[in-house]
C-alpha cells in the first residue's frame, strides 16, 4: 500500500491531461489541488520531508521555497504543480483582518471588503493604480519550469478572476450592486480594464517551457446560485473566461475553472459557450460532486470534490470510507481527478489530508 510523500513519485502530466480531456480512463484518479495553504506546505517540508525551510522576501529566499514547494508537490503524487500569483500584478484594494485560530495558524487572516471598496467615481477609476502589462516579472515562473522533476507538468492562475476582483478588491459587493444602476458605464469600464490586464498577463506566459493548462479561479456562486445575476455574468465576466479557453485551446493547453457555489444557471454557458475542459470546487451542500459527475461528467472533467468540512472534522476511518465512496460513484467513465472540493487549509489536519492522498493513490475498483 502506497503511503504518502511517495519515495519514488511517478508524475505524468500528459496522462493527467489525456484524463481531463476524456482520452484515458485511468484505473486511479490523478490528484488536483487549487493550493495547499501555506502553513500545509511549510509543516510537510519541514516535519515530515526534513527539508530546511526558507521564507523571506528577496530572491534568494523566494528559490528556496519555490524548490520546497514543488518538493512537496511532487513527493504527494501530483502530476502538476500550479503557479499562483504574479510579480507586477496586484490589484491593491481593502480588506478586513481577523485573527486566524487554524492550528496552523497565519495569525491574521484578511476576509474582503463587502462594503465599499476604493472605486466608486470616474475619478477613482482614472486615479487607481492598475497593474502595468509592461511591468509584469515573470522570473520565478521561469526558474519552476526549470526546476520541476520530469514528467510534471504546470497550471497557471495569476491572480484571482473576472468577477472577484472588481466584486471583492475594487467595488465591494455592496457598492457594485448600487453602481450597476447607479453608473452601469463605469461598472462596465472597470470590468473591461481587469479583463485587458488578466488577459494580457497570460498571452506572455503561453510559451512557457512544460505550460499544460490555464487553471484559473473566480468564484461566481453560493449555495443555491449565482453571486449577481446570470445574464450580468454572460455579459461581464464570461466573455473573458471564453477569450482565455481560446487562448489556452489555441496553444494546445487546457482550460480548467475554479469556481465556487452553485453555479447550475450557467452551466450551459461554461460548457457550451466557453468551453472549460473542467471545473474544480464543490462542497456538499448545494453543489455536490457526485451532483456534477452525474448531470456534467460526460461534457467536461469533474475536479476534487472532497468536502472541506468533512475533511475537516472526520476521523480518520469515516473519512477513507468517504472518500471511497465518492470514488465509486465519480471514476467511472473517468474525467475525474481527486481532490478537496476547494483548498487544503491550514485548518485541515494533516492526516486527513494524507489520508485523502493515500486513498486515491491506493484505489481499486
Amino acid at each position: 500500500m502506497k503511503k504518502v510523500p511517495l519515495a519514488k513519485p511517478e508524475p505524468d502530466c500528459k496522462r493527467f491531461v489525456d484524463v481531463i480531456k476524456g482520452n484515458v480512463i485511468p484505473e486511479k484518479p490523478p490528484l488536483i489541488e487549487l493550493f495547499l495553504d501555506l502553513e500545509i506546505v511549510r509543516e510537510i517540508s519541514k516535519n515530515v520531508l526534513g527539508r530546511d525551510w526558507v521564507e523571506g522576501e528577496d530572491i534568494e529566499s523566494q528559490k528556496k521555497y519555490f524548490l520546497n514547494s514543488v518538493e512537496v508537490y511532487w513527493r504527494m503524487g501530483y502530476d502538476c504543480y500550479r503557479i499562483t500569483g504574479a510579480a507586477g500584478l496586484a490589484f491593491p484594494g481593502r480588506g478586513r483582518p481577523g485573527k486566524d485560530t487554524a492550528p496552523l495558524s497565519k495569525g491574521t487572516r484578511h476576509w474582503a471588503e463587502e462594503g465599499k471598496g476604493p472605486i466608486s467615481s470616474w475619478e477613482d477609476f482614472e486615479s487607481y493604480p492598475w497593474p502595468d502589462p509592461r511591468r509584469f516579472d515573470y522570473w520565478y515562473y521561469d526558474f519552476i519550469s526549470k526546476n520541476l522533476p520530469d514528467g510534471m507538468g504546470i497550471l497557471v492562475c495569476p491572480s484571482s478572476g473576472f468577477l472577484e476582483i472588481p466584486l471583492d478588491i475594487l467595488f465591494g459587493y455592496e457598492n457594485l450592486c448600487y453602481l450597476m444602476y447607479d453608473n452601469p458605464d463605469l461598472v462596465t469600464a472597470v470590468f473591461r480594464k481587469v479583463g485587458e490586464i488578466l488577459y494580457s498577463y497570460y498571452e506572455h506566459i503561453v510559451s512557457l517551457p512544460k505550460l499544460v493548462g490555464f487553471f484559473q479561479g473566480d468564484d461566481m456562486g453560493f449555495k443555491t446560485g449565482t453571486l449577481v445575476q446570470p445574464d450580468f455574468l454572460r455579459i461581464h465576466v464570461l466573455p473573458w473566461h471564453k477569450k482565455l479557453a481560446q487562448l489556452a485551446h489555441d496553444n494546445g493547453l487546457i482550460y480548467l475553472l475554479h469556481a465556487c457555489g452553485n453555479l447550475e444557471q450557467i452551466m450551459p454557458d461554461l460548457i457550451g459557450d466557453v468551453k472549460i475542459d473542467g471545473r474544480h470546487s464543490y462542497e456538499d451542500e448545494g453543489n455536490s460532486v457526485i451532483d456534477a459527475k452525474r448531470k456534467y461528467g460526460d461534457k467536461i472533467a469533474i475536479l476534487g470534490g472532497i468536502d472541506v468540512d468533512k475533511l475537516v472534522r472526520m476521523e480518520e476511518k469515516q473519512l477513507r470510507q468517504h472518500i471511497r465512496k465518492i470514488l465509486d460513484i465519480c471514476m467511472p467513465g473517468g474525467r475525474y481527478c481527486l481532490g478537496s472540493g476547494n483548498t487544503v487549509t491550514n485548518y485541515v489536519p494533516v492526516k486527513n489530508y494524507f489520508a485523502m492522498v493515500e486513498e486515491g493513490l491506493n484505489y481499486q475498483s
